[in-house]
């Protein structure tokens, strides 16, 4: 157990100090480890720290903190001193505990992505009516593909890395519904199926075609845009309304307690 202990301090103490190259070392096993990369883990770290964070450098962290906790859990677990021998059952059950805290480890942080993301559906979805009347005023002047193209810089970050697979998959020569739908898929709030859709089918067909789905698509990310706003009045007032409610209640038991001070006070003259 000692040595094990000692083993992964050592391990931990080269790897903080560089003295072993750990970056070398997942270049080397990367094909590896990235079977057990989830396939979404590069755009919900985008989606929380922008497309300028290093999803790979955060991706090796989390290995690495995965295999010291397993070094340590293992050290730990052999303290009641069973043998390195794989047919013992007492090891068996240590090394299988050993994993499964490693796992846990490894897996927290992809959750804590993963809960932020759902957190900012909602503001995803008042968001994205907006940046759909953008996309509009640009569809009047070029193709759809590159008006979504031109859209990105300007597009709240949040929709970016979705913009930038949607648009990779459409410059490579994918010209069915696919992409939008994946855009969709990604970011699932109302109507976000259906506003892919009408967009995909504005980028196909004759020009005259083109300009009554326009106004289809226009007339539909209107709607949204007023549902936004209604949204956001009612959470605005909400707001006004428990603030309003908290300050009476405050206001309430402080006049509360300034009469039961001053019943007590004639009391006790």
């Amino acid at each position: 157990m000692e040595i094990l202990l000692i083993g992964a301090i050592i391990m931990y103490i080269l790897i903080y100090n560089n003295t072993i190259d750990k970056d070398k070392f997942f270049a080397d096993n990367e094909k590896y480890f990235d079977i057990i990369r989830e396939d979404d883990y590069t755009f919900l770290v985008y989606a929380k720290y922008g497309e300028d964070a290093d999803a790979d450098q955060l991706y090796s962290k989390r290995i690495t903190f995965a295999l010291i906790m397993f070094f340590i859990v293992l050290a730990f677990s052999m303290s009641g001193g069973s043998s390195l021998d794989f047919i013992n059952t007492q090891f068996f059950l240590n090394l299988v505990l050993s994993v499964a805290i490693a796992y846990l480890c490894f897996k927290i942080p992809y959750m804590q992505l993963k809960n932020n993301y759902k957190a900012h559906l909602h503001e995803i979805d008042i968001m994205l009516p907006y940046y759909l009347k953008s996309l509009e005023i640009l569809i009047q002047h070029y193709t759809v593909p590159v008006a979504i193209g031109k859209s990105i810089q300007d597009a709240p970050e949040i929709f970016r890395p979705g913009l930038r697979r949607m648009i990779d998959r459409i410059n490579a020569g994918d010209s069915s519904i696919d992409p939008y739908m994946e855009f969709a898929n990604t970011y699932p709030v109302r109507d976000s199926m259906r506003m892919m859709r009408l967009l995909y089918r504005l980028g196909i067909g004759s020009q005259e075609k083109k300009q009554d789905r326009l106004m289809m698509f226009s007339r539909t990310v209107s709607t949204l845009q007023n549902k936004a706003r209604e949204t956001k009045y009612k959470e605005r007032l909400n707001h006004m309304e428990q603030q309003t409610m908290i300050m009476l209640v405050v206001t309430g038991i402080g006049v509360m307690m300034i009469i039961l001070i001053s019943m007590l006070m004639i009391f006790q003259t």
